[in-house]
């Protein structure tokens, strides 16, 4: 039987509030790359193990571009003063949504399991409290210190203006009433060494028990609702 788009939006809403991480396919024009993506507020060190070890990309947390704006965090190309940074002539989008790594001054070296489900956990917490305004970035500069280990994504305002996986991600967060803030991290392939395929992905998907979704899908029901 076919599912309708709403019934998958539901499913992810679902997914999210339970703490059980699916998986975003964003374009095939576009990166073309599967990423699991789970709330920020449900991350546990398992999960971090999870992510390291099943996805295998880069583990970052992402944030609305409204709560980066009030702890000033900006884009990291806006940061760095070199000729790196100038070339402007990324192959999937207008910019990349990376801002400032960081670790939460409470965790040692940062990297562990339990180091990042520190820092990624509360993150998701103060962004809530920002959205509340009880909480600034005098606060948010005390607490956490930068070079740090779980790279911070801004999001951009609307699906409108980006599609990427830190905008899809964000989407579903406020779809489901929670904090602006998710866990995302690539799916790789370890046999080709690309990005693991979106038919691999659906597979994948279907043998954990876990959600697979299309970013045209999350487009098409949350564009303009964030």
């Amino acid at each position: 039987m076919d599912v309708t788009n709403r019934e998958v939006i539901e499913r992810a809403i679902a997914a999210f509030s339970e703490g059980v991480p699916i998986l975003i396919h964003d374009f095939d024009d576009r990166e073309n790359e599967t990423d699991l993506v789970v709330a920020a507020s449900k991350i546990t060190p398992e999960l971090i193990s999870m992510f390291r070890n099943e996805a295998g990309g880069l583990v970052c947390v992402a944030i609305s571009d409204g709560v980066a704006e009030a702890l000033n965090l900006p884009f990291l190309s806006d940061m760095i003063d070199h000729q790196l940074t100038e070339s402007g002539d990324l192959k999937y989008d207008t910019r990349s949504a990376f801002s400032l790594p960081v670790n939460h001054r409470d965790t040692y070296t940062g990297i562990t399991d339990i180091d990042r489900s520190i820092t990624i956990k509360r993150i998701a917490e103060v962004s809530s409290d920002v959205e509340r305004g009880e909480y600034n970035a005098e606060q948010f500069a005390k607490e956490f210190r930068s070079p740090g280990h779980v790279q911070i994504l801004r999001s951009a305002p609307s699906l409108e203006e980006r599609k990427g996986h830190t905008e899809l991600g964000i989407a579903i967060a406020k779809a489901a009433n929670m904090e602006p803030a998710v866990v995302v991290c690539e799916m790789l392939d370890d046999i080709n060494g690309k990005a693991s395929s979106k038919e691999n992905m659906k597979k994948y998907a279907k043998i954990n028990g876990l959600l697979f979704i299309e970013g045209k899908v999350l487009v098409e029901e949350l564009e303009g609702k964030m």
